[in-house]
């Protein structure tokens, strides 16, 4: 809400974590928190990989992640790391020779685990790979394939295991003076994933990068998300997320914004707000919600916009938004800018001169961001 002062209860105080870089994206720190996704396609299919990192990046990816399960995978990724617009991140298993040509091929970060790549001379070449080539590392620990040792000791995947594991792997990188490392301990059960994250944030300060892995299709996988990794950023915990979902990767980057809109961490586009509607609406909610959704995508500038049905709630929210409708009667509404309200409209012209009105206040946004950018310099 550009227009609105700073509320204090509204801060969250984020926790204190060193800064690495992923290509051009700090993340840790002072840094805004970062979105990231991953394909699903295959990756020899280098036309297909680079259309779906590019939709991601397009809808606001910070960092995109692709599979490098074998040696054709790590040719294709050079050409995919060239068209990419945000930084890759090759996620290995296993092999510590795809690390190394992952890091030779241009990848930002490698997604690996240093205990279960080999020994320590294998671990020492891919350490060595990652600085000759200004790649950073992040540690995944997952709760569905923790070590064999490990789940002997505890008998079952839990916080203690988790964080074990990742203090384990944080030790070999350490060990070999590499420091440019973020780590994560992700499960798909949210409770495990916040008890593990809460307890690994006070054991290092390596930046967090959070998720609740396999957390379910679009619906069931969203709301799972947005509880874990809510309540975990609500304590100021994480740095970098990445919402897995059994959906486009698109729809992970929308949902990683909408979780950070939400708390207030990160704003890029229009943040709609809009009644659930009732019989007292002046017009049908729903649909118009529906329709300025996909006509709003394009806009990136962070701004607000009210849509609501009715005169109960539909003034107050308005004050509180950039743009604003509220229903009226007799087939018109009023149009609020800046919180007042400005004019009336009718309701069949209303979605085409509410689009016109937003698209209006974020070329004014991002001109006065322009010049203040101008004025610094």
């Amino acid at each position: 809400m550009s227009h609105n002062p700073v509320r204090p209860w509204r801060n969250i105080d984020r926790r204190k974590s060193r800064q690495i870089m992923v290509g051009s994206v700090p993340v840790g720190g002072d840094a805004p928190i970062s979105v990231q996704t991953m394909t699903n396609t295959v990756t020899t299919d280098i036309k297909g990989t680079i259309a779906q990192v590019q939709a991601a990046a397009e809808a606001g990816a910070d960092i995109v992640r692709v599979s490098v399960p074998d040696q054709d995978s790590s040719r294709a990724l050079k050409e995919i790391v060239r068209e990419s617009p945000v930084p890759i991140v090759a996620d290995i298993h296993f092999h510590y020779k795809r690390g190394i040509e992952a890091a030779e091929a241009g990848a930002a970060c490698l997604r690996i685990n240093p205990g279960n790549i080999g020994s320590e001379e294998r671990v020492r070449e891919v350490i060595k790979a990652a600085r000759d080539h200004n790649c950073s590392m992040r540690i995944g620990v997952n709760a569905g394939s923790l070590e064999k040792h490990l789940l002997e000791k505890y008998g079952e995947p839990c916080p203690e295991a988790m964080v074990e594991s990742g203090l384990d792997h944080i030790k070999i990188l350490e060990d070999n003076d590499f420091l440019d490392f973020k780590i994560s301990v992700k499960a798909s059960d949210v409770f495990l994933s916040a008890a593990a994250y809460q307890a690994l944030s006070e054991a290092t300060d390596a930046p967090l990068h959070l998720g609740i892995t396999e957390a379910g299709g679009l619906m069931s996988g969203t709301i799972k998300s947005a509880i874990g990794l809510g309540n975990l950023l609500w304590m100021g915990i994480g740095d970098t997320i990445r919402v897995s979902l059994s959906a486009d990767p698109v729809e992970e980057v929308k949902v990683g914004y909408d979780i950070l809109k939400s708390l207030g961490l990160r704003h890029r586009g229009v943040n709609i707000i809009s009644c659930p509607s009732c019989a007292r609406q002046g017009f049908d909610v729903i649909k118009t919600v529906e329709a300025l959704e996909e006509r709003l995508e394009h806009i990136k500038t962070p701004m607000s916009l009210s849509i609501i049905g009715c005169v109960v709630n539909g003034p107050g929210e308005a004050l509180m938004t950039d743009v604003g409708f509220t229903g009226g009667g007799a087939g018109s509404g009023m149009v609020y800018l800046a919180g007042k309200a400005s004019h009336k409209m009718n309701n069949d012209q209303m979605i085409d001169h509410i689009v016109e009105q937003v698209e209006k206040k974020a070329a004014e946004l991002d001109a006065a961001e322009a010049r203040a950018a101008e004025a610094a310099e």
